[in-house]
């Protein structure tokens, strides 16, 4: 797992690598800019900055510092770049040292105070290759308008492909939000961890491609500042899993009772049965009515079913319940009474881990408090059912998912997976865990019942945190392979296949 850290965790970071390590300030610029130039060249520019032209616009802070370093290395490998410093004075020591530096060399620089006419970077703009974003990083906290707007649209409305230097300026480095004005990169260069902003829907589609670029610092440095995260891996993955036993039989792989379905969603329950077994779960058994039992027993082959008994919820089941070893409960089932009181059964009777997910969570709408009578359990909200469960709209989810996760679980007692791009596992512990895949592909319906049985099937022999983040990793490493198998295809798969690509996954894996 990779460490990631917050805004305020990188500048203490910045800090000791200064004081403990003694690497100045201006050399870890001097790193930063370099390790940057080399993503710059490989990824955008074919491998080579001879007679590239690249625009760097700088603002006056470190970012702008980071820039002018970029400038300059461009300038010894044969580009052509230009340089716009767009602001007031430069701030820090480092940035002066790296502006004298750059006009050492005879680099020229258009400066622009705040306030000025942009028209000048505007044309320059005009024809360049790629575009170098150096005005904000790690630090800002305040919204940008007006002035820094329009530089920030000119840049966004040019052309040429842009570079993010850190993160894109306009991005909150804690939540992903935008601060007023943002740039949209393509590729981006983040200095010595990701950073929290970067992992969330909106910072993927601003930042594009991130590239963590090391700054010559020991890593025991980020044992004394900290880590807000874990960013996930594969090989983190392939180390949890191991391989199984030549002896292994259904009856020891886990036996997954699935709780949902209901007239005109039968589906629901199936494929988070289906992804059960493809994740390795030996057997599986839905718990459903009468009318969708029969519905589901006429089109699937491994699946078991079981019925409710109207008249006595309870009897059935808790025997549903017995000689199971992970339960998911609520995909399907609906909101009405009787569906509360299965789900209300289930948490209440089932010692053993539980996914509680889509209509199950639905019923706790702002009293996620009730939940913490769930032992083992794992909830696994998209924003829309976490806004229910704490009274807020998925949109102020979305705002700052990291804490809306926190909040869960710590209402909860529970493990949380907060679904989407980056997909989030948090604990009550805080222990907090980040998905490195945002891919539009997995945007489909039923994706999350097939992450649910995934889940199910690991937590059969595994710790609900661990099931939940090895599940979430699965999922979408699932959701890349289905993709990459129909040409890189961005839409247009559907649930199952997601599933399906898990064993192929799995040999990959080496598991």
């Amino acid at each position: 797992m990779v460490p990631v850290l917050s805004r305020e965790q990188m500048r203490q970071f910045d800090s000791r690598a200064t004081a403990i390590c003694g690497v100045p300030s201006v050399v870890l610029m001097e790193n930063a800019g370099i390790g940057a130039t080399d993503a710059l060249v490989s990824q955008m520019l074919g491998g080579g900055a001879q007679g590239k032209r690249v625009v760097v616009v700088c603002g006056t802070g470190n970012n702008g510092g980071d820039g002018l370093v970029i400038a300059r290395q461009l300038a010894v490998r044969g580009g052509r770049p230009a340089v716009f410093l767009m602001g007031d004075a430069p701030g820090s020591a480092e940035v002066r040292t790296n502006l004298d530096a750059w006009r050492q060399i005879g680099g020229a620089i258009d400066c622009v105070s705040v306030g000025q006419s942009i028209g000048a970077l505007t044309r320059g703009l005009a024809g360049a290759d790629a575009i170098v974003d150096a005005l904000f990083g790690t630090g800002l906290d305040r919204p940008l308008r007006d002035w820094h707007a329009e530089v920030i649209a000119a840049m966004n409305d040019a052309v040429a492909p842009r570079f993010a230097v850190d993160l894109p300026s306009g991005l909150d480095a804690n939540t992903g939000q935008a601060l007023g004005a943002l740039v949209t990169a393509q590729l981006t260069a983040t200095f010595g961890h990701p950073k929290l902003g970067l992992l969330t829907p909106n910072g993927a589609t601003h930042a594009g491609r991130v590239i963590v670029v090391p700054i010559g610092v020991p890593p025991s440095v980020v044992s004394d500042v900290g880590t807000v995260a874990q960013l996930l891996d594969a090989q983190d993955v392939s180390a949890r899993l191991g391989r199984r036993s030549v002896g292994t039989h259904k009856n020891a792989s886990g036996h997954v009772l699935v709780v949902g379905g209901s007239p005109g969603k039968v589906g629901a329950p199936q494929l988070v049965a289906h992804g059960a077994l493809r994740a390795g779960a030996g057997l599986a058994t839905i718990l459903t009515d009468t009318d969708t039992a029969a519905a589901i027993d006429s089109g699937v082959l491994e699946v078991m079913t079981a019925r409710f008994d109207k008249q006595d919820i309870a009897a059935s089941v808790n025997a549903a319940l017995r000689a199971k070893d992970a339960v998911v409960v609520g995909p399907g089932l609906g909101v009405d009474d009787r569906s509360r009181a299965v789900v209300d059964c289930v948490l209440a009777n089932w010692q053993g881990p539980v996914v509680v997910d889509a209509d199950a969570l639905t019923l706790f709408a702002g009293r996620p408090a009730a939940l913490m009578t769930a032992k083992n359990a794992i909830l696994t909200p998209h924003p829309g059912e976490a806004g229910r469960l704490l009274g807020r709209t998925a949109a102020e989810v979305e705002k700052d998912r990291f804490g809306a996760a926190r909040a869960i679980a710590s209402a909860t007692g529970a493990v949380v997976v907060l679904k989407g791009a980056h997909s989030i596992v948090a604990a009550h512990d805080a222990q907090l865990a980040i998905s490195p895949i945002a891919h539009s592909a997995l945007a489909t319906a039923g994706s999350g019942d097939t992450l649910g049985g995934i889940i199910a099937a690991l937590a059969c022999a595994m710790p609900p945190f661990d099931a939940a983040w090895v599940g979430v990793m699965l999922h979408g490493l699932a959701g890349v392979a289905a993709s990459r198998e129909r040409k890189g295809t961005d839409r247009g798969l559907v649930a199952s296949e997601i599933a399906d690509a898990l064993p192929g996954l799995f040999g990959e894996l080496g598991s």
